[in-house]
């Protein structure tokens, strides 16, 4: 018998038209669409052409009018600050009206670009929103974001406008932006005509001739409607960082953009309007973008903007304050977070705390979870569904997931579960063909992509073509790789450049990265390939271990060197492991596995510049070196990382 999911996907494959259509009417339309996918310039696939729509009127205004304006649309809860703060959808879009107006009279108009370079503040959001409402297209960079990075992206982008704060607050520091977004303006080539700056109180900015202040310009300025866009006009730039070091413009229109995060609020996360879904991440990625920004509000539920980390604001019980406080009813976080919680709070104490009555479901993305983390989640959540899903900057929206508000599906640890409605997903061969269920191989996607994904990069349809659907004609390329078993299950080992060779063999770092994280007391780790003269390549392991483990290091190495040996076998020749205090990550979360096997590689490597914490890197050479690796340095390998 088939299941709902398998009848409801199997029509966004078949029925791709029609499947969308009716979700595209869900959404407020100026002007109706003449075609709901044009596939006239492909692999440029359009959607909705002809339509016209507004991101801004559709998240804010429509609610409003409908009779909504007293709901609760944002809540600001910021730890650093002890700040909470709600807003309704009225007072939100008021905000965000006279803050459109504010840029129209700095002279940005439908199609000029805006930088936010901003902390997890209300004012983001207002400012994005602004800029949706007047068709001005967006690209948010990470407050704190190096002056270099920032630049690149200022002369790609070439903004009228910048829109910042005067500092962001981390757990124990203050960061000024003042100085690096100057210092970015004076490295690029494009001069931006103004910069407003929210000043914040702990630490003001001294404004120069061109910079401004955001309150000040929003009170002075008069309210502006919305302005009807194309379906296919961009709404937003997000850079995501390029193997080539020139970071890639992933664009998003605005008409596949709202149909698709639409139907996705309750037929993968099950929310309803009114109801609070909080996603844990940073408007700097991908997630916020889409759960912070946007999502929610374009379906008319409640939104969470929180300035704050899983431990440290004030412990390892800060998501359970949240969940009680808030009435969350589903939380979306990155697995690190839940990592972090679990290493400062093994036996989930702090949990107990805290009433999580309202509280129905966890999601877990950004980066593979690992089966240990997975139960762990289901164990302290006292049964509770966690969903792992899996997705991308490029696409905006998950994959593959188990659709909540369609068909509860079996969870299996390791996989995200099945593709999403209107991905076609399938796994290939080097040569484009399809394997057998079970085998790994390159995890592809058969275009057309559905709404909301990349129509291409900003400005450069060339990289777009050669990053995405080159390798493999007539699919978009994920590089990831995996498998489906089966039951159509996906499963993510890894990129496909952490497929590691060793003598001959392909092996999964992400299923040795499995058997480490099941050892007793590992919190979390990573495995990555180095370079070995006989074996082409050597796995090498790094753990963190739990809070409060005093066993000496070299038992758990033994104990973590014979599971691998037992689950995977000698094949894998794992043998060297160490145990380090922390793993380098990005600001999302995501362990920058690439930067540390360059180090052990010794070759020349450049600090990422999405990196939460540049020190952990010495930490990781000192641990490289007394296990053997990277003992002498090389001089572009110093000054690459300086």
């Amino acid at each position: 018998m088939t299941g709902k999911y398998q009848k409801v996907f199997e029509r966004s494959i078949t029925d791709p038209n029609g499947f969308w259509g009716e979700a595209a009417e869900q959404i407020h339309w100026y002007k109706r669409w003449d075609k709901v996918l044009d596939d006239s310039k492909k692999p440029f696939y359009r959607w909705f052409t002809g339509g016209e729509t507004n991101t801004c009127y559709n998240t804010l205004d429509r609610h409003v009018e409908a009779g909504r304006g007293d709901q609760t649309a944002v809540i600001y809860d910021s730890p650093v600050t002890n700040t909470v703060r709600y807003y309704s959808y009225r007072e939100f879009r008021d905000l965000v009206a006279k803050f459109a107006g504010a840029l129209r009279k700095m002279g940005v108009g439908k199609g000029d670009r805006v930088i936010v370079y901003m902390p997890m503040v209300p004012e983001a959001l207002i400012a994005t929103h602004a800029c949706a409402r007047i068709g001005a297209v967006h690209s948010v960079v990470f407050g704190g974001f190096a002056a270099n990075e920032l630049s690149v992206r200022i002369d790609d982008a070439t903004p009228k406008v910048i829109v910042s704060a005067s500092c962001g607050i981390e757990v124990a520091r203050v960061i000024p932006y003042q100085p690096l977004i100057e210092a970015a303006i004076e490295l690029a080539d494009h001069k931006p005509d103004k910069v407003v700056v929210l000043q914040r109180p702990q630490h003001e900015w001294a404004l120069k001739p061109g910079q401004l202040n955001f309150y000040e310009e929003l009170e002075k300025a008069s309210p502006v409607e919305c302005v009807p866009v194309l379906a296919t006009d961009p709404l937003y730039i997000l850079y995501t960082s390029g193997t080539t070091g020139q970071p890639k413009g992933v664009v998003r229109d605005n008409g596949g953009h709202l149909v698709a995060l639409n139907w996705t609020m309750k037929n993968i996360y099950n929310i309803n309007q009114g109801e609070v879904f909080w996603a844990a991440s940073d408007v700097g990625w991908v997630v916020g973008h889409s759960y912070i920004i946007y999502g929610q509000l374009i379906y008319g539920a409640t939104t969470v903007v929180y300035e704050g980390k899983p431990v440290g604001t004030p412990d390892a019980g800060a998501f359970w304050r949240m969940i009680e406080q808030h009435k969350v009813k589903s939380l979306f976080t990155a697995p690190t977070a839940f990592r972090a919680i679990k290493r400062e709070d093994p036996n989930a104490e702090l949990i107990k705390k805290y009433d999580l009555s309202k509280f129905e479901i966890l999601f877990l993305a950004g980066e593979r979870t690992d089966p240990d983390t997975l139960e762990w989640a289901q164990k302290s959540l006292d049964g509770r569904p966690v969903i792992d899903h899996w997705w991308q900057t490029e696409t905006g929206w998950a994959i593959a997931a188990n659709c909540m508000g369609i068909e509860y599906l079996p969870v299996k640890p390791g996989s995200p579960t099945k593709p999403v409605c209107g991905w076609n997903v399938q796994v290939l061969d080097e040569n484009c063909k399809e394997l057998p269920r079970g085998q790994q191989g390159s995890i592809c996607v058969q275009l057309p992509l559905p709404p909301g994904t990349l129509p291409t990069l900003w400005n450069n349809d060339e990289r777009f073509l050669k990053s995405y659907v080159t390798d493999f004609p007539g699919y978009y390329n994920t590089a990831d790789a995996g498998f489906m078993d089966e039951d159509g299950y996906v499963y993510i080992m890894a990129r496909t450049d952490d497929v590691i060779n060793v003598a001959g063999h392909r092996l999964s770092t992400g299923a040795m990265e499995e058997v480490l994280a099941r050892h007793q007391d590992v919190a979390e780790c990573a495995v990555v390939g180095v370079a070995d003269n006989f074996k082409g390549q050597l796995p090498v392991g790094f753990m963190v271990l739990k809070a409060g483990v005093t066993r000496p290091h070299e038992e758990i190495v033994k104990e973590v060197v014979k599971m691998v040996r037992d689950q995977i076998g000698p094949v894998a020749a794992f043998k060297t492991a160490t145990v380090v205090d922390r793993l380098p990550k990005t600001r999302s979360g995501k362990i920058l596995r690439g930067t540390i096997q360059k180090i052990a590689d010794n070759e020349p490597w450049k600090m990422p510049a999405t990196i939460d914490d540049p020190v952990i890197l010495d930490e990781i050479k000192s641990a490289l070196e007394t296990i053997g690796y990277a003992a002498a340095r090389k001089e572009t390998a110093e000054s690459g990382a300086a």
